[in-house]
């Protein structure tokens, strides 16, 4: 399983537009949920993760979490991730998004702005769906 490059000349805490930002009064049922699917080997994880956790502070009323997929196989259950990083993105018990990302903030920030934006867009699966609950169960670490 590769880790994704890190794009040339990112800027990791370039903070997301504000609508999004404003969302600490969200009710739980609409809270948005960005779970980082990583691994403790992956040097770009391992990079990234600092600069996530920058992202995190700059919107704090979206949940950033990160899952260890080696330390939480159990419930990663046999979901296939093909690359690093993988992000699960949620609004409140429904996943949105499943997949892998460049490791930037501007690239996390335009797809939670996407799915915000549009209702019908980033319906998951049924698979994203069961794993979003699986990992509710183990309450995933913030980043």
């Amino acid at each position: 399983m590769p880790c994704a490059g890190q794009a040339p000349g990112y800027t990791a805490t370039q903070p997301m537009t504000e609508p999004l930002a404003s969302q600490p009064t969200a009710a739980p049922e609409e809270r948005w949920q960005v779970i980082c699917l990583c691994a403790e080997w992956c040097g770009t994880c391992r990079e990234w993760r600092p600069q996530l956790a920058a992202q995190a502070a700059a919107i704090p009323g979206v949940r950033f979490a990160w899952v260890d997929v080696e330390d939480e196989a159990e419930a990663i259950g046999d979901l296939d991730i093909e690359t690093f990083p993988t992000l699960l993105i949620a609004q409140g018990h429904r996943a949105r998004f499943l997949g892998p990302v460049l490791p930037t903030a501007p690239a996390v920030g335009r797809l939670l702005e996407s799915l915000r934006d549009d209702p019908r867009a980033g319906t998951a699966s049924a698979e994203a769906d069961a794993l979003l609950a699986r990992l509710e169960s183990i309450g995933p670490a913030p980043v």
